[in-house]
């Protein structure tokens, strides 16, 4: 192998930095799940949008290799695009369960309607 053919895809050192980022990276927003701090709702959600936004930063730069020596203008067209793509998918994550959480019907409606149906039936 070249050192050219090293150099573009990263080195094992690199990947593992990568790879350790993003395991902690997971485990922090599962652990503020499991661990129920006292916290706002608001809060959580925060931070657990932004660890998944640290995440996608650590996924591009050690995995995709996306940084400033590479390319010139297509690592500016490739953060651009990244960008994009990050504020799509947080926004449309929260614009989702949001709306599932506020067309889901509650449980004790549930019961209510499940009641209703066996008296009919």
């Amino acid at each position: 192998m070249s050192d050219h053919s090293t150099h573009s895809h990263g080195n094992m050192n690199q990947l593992m930095t990568g790879f350790v980022l993003a395991a902690i990276l997971t485990v922090i927003p599962f652990g503020i799940i499991l661990g129920e701090p006292d916290i706002s709702r608001m809060l959580k959600i925060g931070i657990i949008m932004g660890f998944g936004a640290l995440q996608i930063i650590v996924h591009l730069v050690y995995f995709l290799h996306v940084n400033r020596s590479s390319e010139g203008g297509w690592t500016i067209a490739a953060t651009l695009f990244a960008v994009i793509i990050l504020v799509i998918v947080l926004a449309g994550s929260l614009w989702v369960m949001h709306n599932m959480n506020e067309n889901m019907m509650p449980m004790p409606d549930m019961d209510k309607m499940m009641s209703l149906q066996s008296q009919q039936g």
